[in-house]
């Protein structure tokens, strides 16, 4: 199982098409034209994502954007045994939609009700764009994984609801506490261990995810993480494109410091440690393995509600799962913008430049 591409509902197909080019760096790979809907598709290494805009009133997407903001409306996965997976989708009685935003030649496909209004295709694994679907260069190389936000007292729910239907297992629990706020979350993974897919309650009505629970109005996927590796040279390439990212106080690398001093020097040594520093990547060293580094970076809000953001992460060395400090300095630092943008302060994330 993988997952074959995610799928974005937007407004203006022309503006969001240049923004992923251009801000992103991926590659213009083809257009899907019907009487309601235009879908377009970019692609970088191992990564598809399509992005729908209605034409009419009568598009699905149009239907959508009534309803949330522009994001994503569908997570694909290739399936290996179609038939009997979908002899299990009849058995367990999932809501089975119809849809025609797309149409992928000689390949099976079938589209489920996912959690909320969060959709998933599945289509029989032999995607040709598994293969290298384009020529550029970059060192980001696939998708690490997503990360779904529900509201209160669903997460339980929602997490034994992607067991049953796709296998999936927890791999780690988090509790998130600040003097202001919270979540709890539960990080997920397939049996084959290629889609890590996170699930985040709010525990309180302040909290950020609640927050975007508020203006997604709903469940709904709050970010895609991109696996890169390198992530210094992704980030400065981010940055040069015209990308933001959160600011990460210096608190948080003073602590770093203090806890993994004599691994950083070891395993970083004190130029690249600076380096990282001065770009707000976020470390962690993974318990059950010393020498393996998980590092991470996030940006701003890349839609004019702050519903949706991007991660980039590099695993040197195998690094498995996800790094409870970086949560927390994640969280921190998102309620930080939620704080300034309450008073009017807050940076507008990519401002005209948004998708």
């Amino acid at each position: 199982m993988k997952i074959a591409y995610i799928h974005f509902y937007v407004e203006d197909i022309r503006r969001s098409r240049n923004w992923f080019i251009e801000t992103m760096g991926f590659s213009f790979l083809g257009q899907s034209i019907n009487v309601h809907t235009i879908t377009e598709i970019v692609g970088i290494n191992g990564i598809l994502f399509l992005l729908s805009a209605p034409l009419k009133k009568t598009s699905p997407v149009a239907s959508y954007l009534k309803k949330h903001p522009p994001g994503v409306a569908d997570i694909a996965f290739n399936i290996q045994d179609f038939d009997s997976f979908s002899e299990k989708l009849v058995d367990l009685e999932v809501e089975i939609l119809e849809d025609n935003l797309i149409s992928l030649e000689n390949l099976r496909m079938i589209k489920i009700k996912g959690w909320g209004n969060l959709e998933h295709t599945l289509i029989e694994a032999q995607d040709p764009t598994e293969n290298n679907i384009c020529d550029l260069k970059s060192n980001i190389t696939d998708i690490d994984h997503v990360v779904l936000n529900v509201p209160r007292s669903q997460l339980k729910s929602a997490v034994a609801w992607y067991q049953k239907i796709f296998n999936f297992q927890v791999q780690q629990l988090f509790t998130i506490k600040t003097p202001n706020s919270g979540l709890y979350s539960e990080a997920l993974i397939d049996p084959s261990h290629q889609i890590q897919f996170n699930i985040n309650e709010p525990t309180s009505d302040n909290s950020q995810i609640q927050e975007f629970l508020d203006l997604h109005v709903g469940s709904g996927i709050q970010h895609i993480a991109l696996k890169t590796n390198d992530i210094l040279q992704t980030v400065r390439q981010m940055k040069n494109l015209g990308l933001t990212f959160l600011e990460i106080p210096a608190s948080y690398y003073q602590k770093l410091d203090q806890k993994y001093g004599i691994k950083i020097q070891t395993f970083l040594g004190n130029e690249y440690w600076e380096q990282f520093k001065k770009e707000k990547i976020l470390l962690d060293f993974p318990a059950k393995s010393p020498q393996s580094l998980l590092m991470q970076i996030f940006s701003q809000p890349i839609f004019d509600k702050p519903t949706f953001f991007f991660e980039f992460i590099e695993r040197r060395d195998n690094a498995q799962g996800f790094g409870e400090g970086n949560f927390l300095a994640l969280f921190e630092a998102m309620e930080t913008e939620q704080r300034e943008r309450n008073l009017g302060d807050g940076v507008d994330g990519l401002g005209s430049t948004k998708p």
